[in-house]
């Protein structure tokens, strides 16, 4: 049978997202023929802070004390992110075993305006195999093509959070569109992840020394990985839910550190008694 790898099928991969949620109207300006969306309105720009340090979406505590963990707070941070990301993708990287599937489906579920998609389930609907399987019959360069050609497909697309494969970072034209949104690096020690995945069929792990094989593998991805946006380490026994509350965390801290040079310029604009031009 012919291979569906090497056929190029997954060129052909389409990914639907569905719509439920209402967005609030942008002003649209016409010019030289086109409509674009103007990003200094007042409506382009939600406005929303980041909640932990927003005492108005803290609440009350019988001492009068508010957690620092933000499990004080009265809304789920996460639907807050979803406005100040103003579309812009969230790319999970990491080793395999990291949680990049789980963490990035409850960041998603959570948020509400953003969908979730897995690299490697997609590749696996698309060829019709399993990852093992993908490996076994066709190799891991052919992998590596595929693995591409899904993310070709998945980066043109806005609102999503996605996991990507551990090695999919290695590639530089992979790179470069995990850089069109924000990537999210889950850290996490080599013992601590050979505890999850042990009895797995791991393709890159089927040595002799499968905890040596990772250690080598983080090594060789860790300047990759390390030059993600935003860094959340994990230890062990942290649930599902406390590493996506650390990332949800991360990600607002990141949002007011790096805000976009359009709003710096009109900060200053303002601070400096300037009217900004609408």
């Amino acid at each position: 049978a012919p291979s569906p790898i090497k056929n190029n099928n997954l060129a052909t991969l389409r990914i639907h997202q569905s719509s439920s949620s209402s967005h609030a109207s942008s002003v649209v300006l016409h010019a030289g023929g086109f409509e674009w969306e103007d990003p200094t309105s007042d409506e382009a720009d939600p406005g929303v802070e980041n909640p932990y340090k927003n005492p108005d979406l803290l609440q009350s505590t019988g001492d009068g004390g508010d957690d620092d963990d933000g499990s004080s707070l009265k809304v789920d941070p996460a639907r807050l992110l979803s406005p100040r990301l103003r579309g812009c993708n969230l790319y999970f990287i990491g080793m395999m075993g990291s949680g990049k599937s789980t963490v990035g489906d409850l960041v998603a579920r959570r948020m509400g305006t953003y969908n979730f998609l897995d690299t490697d389930t997609i590749l696996e609907r698309a060829a019709g195999m399993s990852i093992p399987e993908v490996f076994e019959t066709e190799g891991e360069e052919a992998f590596r093509v595929a693995e591409a050609q899904v993310l070709d497909s998945v980066h043109a697309h806005v609102r999503i959070v996605v996991s990507t494969g551990g090695g999919l970072v290695m590639r530089n034209q992979n790179w470069s569109k995990l850089q069109t949104g924000l990537v999210v690096y889950l850290k996490v020690d080599p013992e601590v992840i050979m505890k999850r995945i042990e009895g797995t069929d791991r393709p890159l792990l089927q040595t002799e020394n499968p905890l040596e094989t990772l250690k080598q593998l983080m090594e060789e991805r860790k300047e990759r990985y390390e030059a993600a946006d935003v860094t959340v380490e994990i230890e062990e026994g942290m649930s599902v839910e406390d590493v996506a509350d650390k990332c949800i965390r991360a990600l607002h801290d990141f949002i007011d550190d790096n805000p976009p040079a359009w709003k710096q310029a009109k900060a200053k604009a303002q601070a400096d008694g300037l009217d900004w031009v609408q």
